[in-house]
């Protein structure tokens, strides 16, 4: 049985809205690696797999991300164009 701890209406609908809009959010998360994370990602679409919901994105480098909904510390959605979406990660 898994861990997966749902995330309120509200944030799951702010990320539905987020992709419709293709807004970009600058995300921190806890990966699998146990490490927080910091970057600017689009969101592409949310799925939800054996009870678990995910959000699928883009990083600004290309590569595609999925990160589990639960695992998201914070996410605030960037206007278009702003400077310094470059992508980051930390511990």
């Amino acid at each position: 049985m898994s861990d997966y701890e749902s995330i309120d209406c509200s944030t799951y609908s702010e990320y539905e809205l987020a992709i419709i809009r293709r807004q970009r959010l600058r995300m921190r998360w806890r990966g699998a690696d146990d490490l927080d994370h910091l970057e600017v990602v689009t969101p592409l679409d949310l799925e939800t797999r054996a009870g678990e919901e995910f959000l699928i994105a883009r990083t600004s480098g290309g590569d595609r991300l999925r990160v589990r909904l639960d695992h998201i510390l914070q996410a605030s959605t960037l206007p278009p164009g702003r400077p310094g979406d470059q992508s980051e990660a930390h511990q």
